[in-house]
């Protein structure tokens, strides 16, 4: 199979065998060629994707291609990534990958070389976890160029990144949650607070939530969708797995809470000429008094910290609020799966790994219950 000649970059496909293709082009009256693994279709794209980057001028040989180049083509181009994560791995990448190895070409990087980067980013002060982060940037990028043949293997897979110790996450107690309550009685920060507590919510599907996704009389909410924050702005996006989107049921003094949140929420409104919230009002939008906008996720946080330092509140961070409700759950014997539907994890060993200790905690109590049933 041939492709259309063109003037500069002419290139061809030629299938080795089911799935593996060599792509032929020319550049300035140089030939080159490359491996790729992968369909008909996505060959086609890569080939196409090769001859723009000559036309570009930015054309860089395959066996050439150094590892902020391939890095940075892939982080400008590639459309699968969301725009929050393109921006911390580019981020990670500028500060913590270039600086080291970013000159090396991708076919020469080895083993040991990835292993001197994680020392000298240990050595230099980054903690294990954002080492671990940058290395997940790497061997991702490595991933998708043994995909389009860039390299014959992922030599980053090789390497383990650094041990990370599972952080101590932060939960109120009890008395916590109490004093919560009362230290924000009458403040307009309450009923989202409520709505943590009580269903376990990302701040970001807090923010997104709609009254719509609501219904108060059965005491159900749906998380169809998250807002996050990006350079560009705030970007509403749908949940990453189906399990993301789930229905929630409320606890009494949860729904309580909103029906009272709503009917404040319609006197404002009514104050204000604007009539009762439609379906695609936010139910809690960006504190004002006369805009219901979204609620920008980092200044939900802030608000937070400020309100917990002027009020003498607990010290924990908006987020310690979710994992209050999960531990609330496991406490009172909830089952890890129902637990892990709850919050919207992916899989039951994510719920496990954050909160596998508070499970480890409830072993005397089964024991207990054992003796007390086998024991008659």
């Amino acid at each position: 199979m041939t492709g259309n000649r063109r003037d500069h970059g002419d290139g061809g496909i030629d299938e080795r065998s089911p799935g593996h293709f060599r792509l032929r082009y020319r550049v300035g009256g140089k030939r080159f060629t490359k491996s790729f693994h992968g369909s008909i279709g996505e060959a086609r794209k890569e080939l196409r994707r090769l001859i723009k980057s000559a036309d570009d001028g930015q054309h860089v040989a395959p066996d050439k291609a150094t590892v902020e180049c391939y890095l940075r083509d892939w982080l400008d181009n590639d459309t699968g990534l969301s725009p929050k994560t393109r921006e911390r791995y580019q981020q990670l990448a500028r500060l913590q990958i270039y600086p080291r190895i970013g000159k090396i070409a991708m076919q020469s990087l080895r083993p040991d070389q990835v292993e001197s980067w994680h020392k000298v980013l240990l050595d230099n002060g980054l903690s294990p976890r954002t080492v671990g982060h940058a290395h997940r940037v790497l061997h991702t990028g490595f991933e998708r160029a043994v995909k389009y043949g860039a390299v014959a293997r992922n030599i980053v897979h090789v390497v383990k990144p650094p041990r990370v110790e599972p952080a101590e996450i932060e939960i109120l107690s009890p008395e916590g949650i109490g004093a919560v309550r009362a230290g924000l009685a009458g403040h307009w920060l309450r009923p989202v607070v409520e709505m943590a507590l009580g269903t376990g919510m990302r701040r970001g599907e807090l923010c997104a939530l709609t009254w719509d996704a609501v219904d108060l009389a059965k005491g159900m909410i749906q998380v169809r969708a998250s807002i996050e924050e990006t350079a560009a702005g705030l970007r509403l996006k749908e949940p990453k797995t189906r399990h993301g989107r789930r229905t929630i049921a409320l606890a009494g003094i949860t729904a309580e809470a909103l029906r009272n949140h709503y009917r404040d929420q319609c006197a404002l409104r009514l104050q204000l000429g604007m009539g009762r919230p439609t379906d695609t009002d936010y139910v809690f939008p960006k504190p004002s008094s006369d805009t219901f906008v979204p609620w920008p996720p980092d200044q939900l946080s802030r608000d937070w910290a400020r309100v917990v330092v002027s009020r003498k509140l607990p010290r924990v961070s908006f987020h310690a609020l979710r994992h209050t409700h999960a531990s609330a759950l496991i406490a009172a014997g909830v089952d890890i799966l129902t637990v892990s539907r709850r919050l919207g994890h992916g899989r039951p060993s994510v719920t496990l790994d954050v909160y596998g200790h508070l499970v480890d905690r409830r072993e005397d109590a089964v024991t207990a219950a054992l003796d007390m049933a086998l024991g008659g």
